[in-house]
């Protein structure tokens, strides 16, 4: 397939290139309606479809003689263990639990929080609710009771699963503690709280409610699948909100089946029996699409990891996953490797494993600065390929199509071309589109296609608010970049991570890309601080690579000069800072909006997705302390 060719094909008849890609997914019922409006001004696809997803993860393959490959490969070098489950076992777990929670009232169209580590049972009690019908709200494990008893008052679930506990690096965590203040804190009460018992901590079940994950399936029977439209809701997946109180994104089930089979295969290049990694977890998006739903629904053997990429037992960890498994392909954030590359320097660990089975690498979530880029590219000589998308999307906009015969080239600091469905204009303030090369707003012209969230849970106005009213007939995405004359696309960051010099508007992720090249840099962040006589100046916060012994005088003299070399004198970047680490999400992104707050003196919210708080007062002691405030 040329590229070109199709993705002309996609913005000449959108309703026929999505009709035909629904063809290639197993419906109970063909929808008759392909592509149609809502009532507050978003789409919905394939409306009146009926599916079911965990049928398309599960039971299809095993009707289609799958059923002795391995469906999820569970590694869990925190707990020490491992376990093959095939496609019939798979089904065979879900049907069961399914059979629970119908047993215990859930039906279809109740709401289930799910608070779990990234064990099996996370996977079998999401596919379980899809196998009802029931709408399951995956909520990160180790998440604050407050910050969960605001998504339970918000998705008012009928149940919660989870486990006694997860494992952070060798410390454990009690999650039913969690859950019962969560629960204590909020309004709504859920009926029942089922929890999976694990060996380490033994969680108490002293609540009227509780229920055991073993001893709730004691003579139940097996549920079958519930047909769903493909309007219906499959799940609520809560992201941050500028106003702080997290959107619960909606995923309907008809575009998500068909938007992940396209993405799989044409995307990702991924085929049935191969093996796929998305190195990250079920409480976010990527967990969703590309751990549980997307490699099933595929026919793929996915790899279900629990652990970290470094000192489980070391930072060889994620090459020893990809020759015990045969990994064909892997998805990660950039974050991860620069973890690896700051305690392996040379990449020396890797070289202990074989790792021929890898075609190729992608990243995501982060930007891929080309220090990082050319380390992994160099040491696995293998493509490493960037790409780009969003939690409101769930599944890629932008990237190479690796299951075409002739996938785009990588441009270096680009997430390539958009894909075919995605019609990514750059628009100016005015909702002009800008001449090529000119940065402005990345927004897409609608409708979008298949897969992507039309609504947010209870709260379709401010969905609309969100995304679609600052440019009229666009959906913005609030990430701000440019498009080359060839139709690459490149992100700079949030359109709030731009700062103003001296009236001169500079890109942060621009002066990142240059001071991450520096031999010595792990990773950085370049956020503005304000000044008296140029409005902002930017300051970078440079985490060193392990053994490093250059002095901080001497390094930022040199970030100093390869910033004006390389961005302008305009930049004014005078200001470096070696810290032991930057703050960030759980899923590794850097938390450059508190970042901001923090230097201009503002307050701010402890995020909730925060993985150690008390880097912050660390961060905001060396910046005063070098009197960069």
């Amino acid at each position: 397939m040329g590229y070109n060719h199709e993705y002309q094909l996609a913005l000449a008849n959108t309703e026929a290139y999505w009709a035909d890609q629904a063809d290639r997914i197993s419906w109970f019922k063909k929808p008759t309606k392909t592509l149609t409006k809502t009532d507050f001004g978003t789409y919905s696809w394939y409306a009146d479809g009926e599916l079911n997803s965990a049928y398309l993860a599960l039971d299809y393959h095993v009707e289609n003689g799958r059923g002795e490959q391995v469906a999820l490969y569970y590694d869990s070098p925190a707990a020490g263990k491992k376990e093959a489950i095939t496609y019939n076992q798979l089904l065979d777990r879900v049907a069961r639990f399914a059979g629970a929670l119908k047993a215990q009232g859930i039906e279809k169209g109740d709401t289930v929080l799910i608070y779990m580590p990234m064990i099996p049972e996370a996977a079998v009690a999401m596919l379980a609710c899809a196998r009802l019908g029931a709408i399951h709200s995956v909520v990160f494990g180790g998440f604050a009771p407050a910050e969960m008893a605001i998504r339970i008052d918000d998705a008012n679930p009928k149940m919660i699963l989870t486990a006694s506990c997860g494992i952070e690096f060798d410390k454990t965590i009690a999650y039913k503690p969690l859950v019962d203040k969560a629960i204590d804190l909020a309004e709504h009460k859920p009926e029942h709280t089922i929890v999976f018992q694990r060996a380490m901590v033994k969680a108490e079940m002293n609540r009227d409610g509780d229920l055991d994950w073993i001893e709730v399936q004691e003579g139940v029977d097996p549920a079958p699948c519930t047909p769903v439209k493909g309007s219906d809701p499959l799940y609520i997946l809560y992201t941050s909100g500028t106003t702080g109180q997290p959107k619960g994104i909606v995923r309907d089930n008809g575009g998500h089946a068909v938007a992940l089979s396209y993405a799989l295969n044409n995307v990702y290049g991924m085929h049935p029996g191969d093996v796929w990694w998305g190195a990250s977890d079920i409480g976010w998006v990527v967990g969703h699409s590309f751990i549980v739903y997307g490699p099933l629904m595929g026919g793929c053997s996915a790899i279900f990891f629990e652990g970290k990429p470094i000192k489980t037992p070391d930072a060889g960890t994620f090459w020893r996953v990809i020759e015990e498994y045969k990994v064909n392909s892997m998805f990660c954030a950039p974050t991860a490797f620069r973890a690896i590359r700051k305690e392996d320097p040379e990449g020396a660990l890797s070289h202990k494993y074989d790792l021929n089975s890898l075609k190729w690498v992608l990243v995501a979530g982060e930007k891929l600065d080309s220090s990082t880029y050319h380390w992994l590219s160099d040491l696995l000589k293998v493509p490493v390929i960037d790409h780009w998308w969003q939690t409101e999307t769930g599944w890629p906009m932008t990237a190479p199509m690796m299951g075409w015969d002739n996938p785009s080239e990588a441009r270096l600091g680009s997430t390539n071309k958009p894909i075919p469905g995605y019609d990514i204009r750059v628009l100016d303030g005015d909702g002009n589109e800008v001449e090529d090369g000119e940065a402005g707003n990345i927004c897409v012209k609608l409708p979008m296609p298949p897969g992507v969230a039309w609504s947010i849970w209870n709260n379709n106005d401010r969905y609309v608010s969100s995304y679609l009213e600052a440019f009229p007939g666009y959906y913005h995405t609030g990430d701000g970049g440019f498009k080359d004359d060839d139709g690459y696309i490149y992100i700079t960051g949030r359109t709030d991570d731009v700062i103003n010099v001296s009236g001169h508007r500079l890109s942060t992720g621009e002066m990142e890309e240059v001071v991450s090249a520096h031999p010595a840099v792990a990773e950085c962040a370049v956020i503005g601080v304000n000044d008296e006589l140029k409005g902002q100046l930017p300051v970078g916060l440079i985490v060193l690579k392990a053994g490093e012994q250059i002095e901080e005088e001497q390094l930022q003299t040199e970030l100093v000069k390869m910033v004006r070399e390389q961005v302008g004198a305009l930049a004014c970047f005078r200001s470096a800072i070696v810290v032991q680490r930057l703050p960030k999400t759980r899923s590794g992104k850097i938390l450059r909006a508190i970042l901001r707050k923090i230097a201009a003196k503002e307050q701010y919210k402890m995020p909730s997705t925060i993985d150690d708080a008390s880097i912050l007062p660390e961060i905001e002691a060396l910046i005063e302390a070098r009197g960069a405030i």
